[in-house]
């Protein structure tokens, strides 16, 4: 008689548990063990319990292939999740590990397999290929694709969130936090809306000071004082939370009739703009992407867009300043423009109108369409294409947990018809789609790689671009991290073109999720180790890196809403002597507005409790020790960032702390 001693974890969530029987089959080469009800005295499978039992057989099982796992109800159903099987054989030096990280619903059988790592290729046994296919059928059927509106990434085909297979859902925890904060945001601002009056314009900028009661932040505060400073802007277009827009200018556009005259007053001594131009000091914003976009009306009234051209300085003394701003593509005696030495509420409101169109562009392309749309498509393609026990699938899950419901509750919730976006935001309704449709054509592979990005854009010497350093070195650790894990299980090209499943995943990534892509630049087939690395590399920078920056400091940003309003509700100004105190705040956002405004970026911007940092790994999916091993050096690595990332900012009134590896999380779930 065999004695193996099998280990049970339960997940540690609430309501992981379960009372209903569960039953293990032991399967390996020479056989199967008897299907074994799993009893010990008292409670088994309590939430966060990990329980031992006996399983016994009357031959060796040889190798063990599988462990089969089966729920049956017990009075009620009882959903069970299950963490991970481990198996001791007889006379074993250490038991097997086969991770599960799955929830058992209804009366189901599931089979998982022992958690070494292994390619197609690697499979020689009959019943584990079989498993593989069977894997994969059933996730094909499960995990479908869909086009929620044209021109724009495809997506998980599901109408809400409550569609979607619990195994991708929020957890029970995560999903009252997520509830709890979006009701008290905005129960505290409908409070304030009450006492303010609903609808009301401000009477003067003071007047935001109003809503500044619990929801707050240092650096919002900070902003609150600084925003009209000319350097303020520029930082932000740097260290803001859109980074990615500033692009260096070595002529001027010809729709951008900047004279040297004009600017003079913001040079440093003996120099001017066209020396400036040669020695690359001279950088630009340009939105032309949102000229023409539709506008939103909001309670019967008219929002406004522009579509500006923003001049920025390099000056001497380490400073960025804005030194000339054009609020329409097309000049003209309507289209003035904007200098620092014109009256100062007119420079002041042309950089309002700059940083409303930031936010459109930062809100929905920068953040929405290229971190989370993106990373929903190599979602979707992972769990159709890749089974549990691909190294691909183990490296990518953890990078890609809840973001398929994060993007449902976008879509039903923020962007949809009659979402908060539709709400409040200038470009809600249809804009917001026309916007994205604009961006996706435009979107390319090369440009979601950190390194092409600061090249393509001339910002490789930007002074104080702490945003381009701090990219570039998670850039770094996460290639050197996961070419150690590819270089593990591929040990040739031939290896990665040989892999139909990986072939599989990179079709289906393509030609399904990046659908009407003529330039996107990402080839349907992957040809070598170096072109998976980065491509492996892209997808978890993106979900980590990429998406703190332009997600975690959206509250910090925009709390204070003069300086990024989501709105504007009268057309940006023809005549500079014209603006007055009262035309700003008729054009900026009305209490209600700001209200809302403020919730949501706190609401999406706040640390999230549940967080798992960047590399930090809850659920195991590498069990063997080599891969533990550079996944301990990718660790390390990681606390050399962020000890320097905090050396830098030692002292700094102002300090960039978005992209501490300790502050980015594992993936996209906000």
């Amino acid at each position: 008689m065999e004695v193996y001693t099998v280990t049970v974890a339960t997940g540690t969530s609430h309501y992981s548990g379960t009372n209903n029987y569960i039953y293990v089959t032991l399967v390996g080469e020479n056989g199967e063990s008897e299907r074994t009800l799993l009893d010990n005295p008292g409670l088994d499978f309590c939430r966060g319990a990990v329980d031992q039992y006996k399983v016994t057989c009357p031959a060796p099982l040889g190798s063990l292939l599988l462990v089969r796992l089966e729920k049956q109800r017990y009075w009620v159903e009882d959903n069970w999740f299950c963490r991970y099987v481990t198996v001791e054989p007889p006379g074993a030096d250490k038991p097997l590990t086969f991770p599960c990280y799955r929830w058992l619903i209804g009366d189901v059988k599931l089979e998982i397999r022992e958690g070494t790592a292994k390619t197609l290729r690697d499979d020689s046994s009959p019943q584990l290929l079989a498993h593989r296919k069977a894997e994969l059928q059933e996730r094909k059927t499960t995990y479908r694709w869909i086009t929620w509106a044209p021109g724009i990434p495809r997506c998980i085909d599901a109408t809400t969130e409550a569609d979607l297979p619990q195994d991708v859902r929020f957890d029970n925890e995560k999903r009252s936090d997520f509830e709890h904060s979006l009701q008290y945001a905005l129960l505290e601002l409908s409070l304030k809306k009450l006492a303010i009056r609903f609808g009301k314009s401000w009477n003067d900028l003071e007047d935001f000071k109003r809503i500044f009661w619990k929801l707050r932040s240092p650096l919002a505060e900070y902003c609150m004082d600084h925003w009209k400073e000319d350097w303020f802007f520029g930082y932000q277009c740097i260290n803001g939370c859109n980074p990615r827009m500033i692009q260096r200018c070595k002529k001027l556009p010809e729709n951008f009739p900047v004279t040297a005259d004009m600017v003079q007053s913001s040079m440093a001594p003996r120099t001017n703009l066209d020396k400036e131009l040669k020695a690359g000091n001279i950088y630009l914003l340009d939105y032309a992407i949102t000229e023409g976009i539709p506008t939103n009306t909001i309670r019967g009234k008219p929002q406004y867009i522009a579509a500006p051209l923003c001049l920025l300085y390099q000056h001497p003394d380490q400073v960025l300043i804005p030194i000339a701003i054009q609020l329409e593509q097309t000049p003209g005696l309507d289209t003035p423009i904007f200098l620092p030495k014109d009256p100062p509420l007119a420079w002041l409101l042309a950089k309002m109108w700059v940083r409303h169109s930031e936010f459109q562009v930062f809100q929905l392309l920068s953040h929405l369409l290229r971190t989370h749309l993106v990373i929903e498509v190599f979602c979707v393609a992972t769990l159709r294409q890749l089974p549990a026990v691909h190294p691909v699938y183990k490296l990518l899950a953890p990078h890609l947990r809840y973001t398929l419901e994060i993007n449902c509750r976008g879509r039903t919730q923020l962007i949809s018809a009659n979402g908060i976006f539709k709400r409040v935001v200038s470009i809600g309704g249809d804009g917001l789609v026309v916007l994205a449709q604009k961006e996706y054509q435009v979107l390319t592979y090369r440009s979601l790689q950190p390194r092409y990005d600061f090249l393509d854009r001339g910002v490789t010497h930007l002074p104080k671009y702490f945003y381009r350093e701090h990219s570039l070195l998670l850039w770094d650790a996460i290639h050197s991290f996961v070419s150690g894990v590819v270089n593990l299980y591929f040990l040739s090209d031939q290896d990665v073109q040989e892999d139909a499943e990986l072939q599989a995943w990179i079709r289906d990534v393509t030609q399904e999720g990046f659908t009407d892509l003529p330039n996107f630049g990402l080839s349907s087939k992957l040809s070598s180790r170096e072109e998976l690395c980065t491509l492996l590399s892209v997808i978890i920078v993106t979900s980590t890196a990429q998406h703190a920056a332009t997600n975690n400091g959206q509250f910090d940003w925009c709390a204070w809403v003069p300086n990024t309003p989501c709105t504007m509700r009268q057309p940006p100004p023809t005549d500079k002597d014209a603006v007055t105190m009262e035309m700003i705040m008729a054009s900026l956002p009305d209490v209600s507005q700001s209200c809302v405004q403020m919730a949501i970026t706190w609401h999406l911007g706040r640390a999230q409790p549940d967080a798992i940092p960047l590399g930090q790994y809850t659920e195991e999916h590498f069990t063997e020790g080599r891969a533990q091993e550079v996944i301990d050096r990718f660790r390390a690595e990681l606390k050399e960032i962020e000890a320097h990332i905090q050396s830098q900012n030692e002292g700094e009134e102002l300090q960039y702390l978005f992209l501490l590896p300790s502050r980015v999380e594992n993936s996209i779930t906000i």
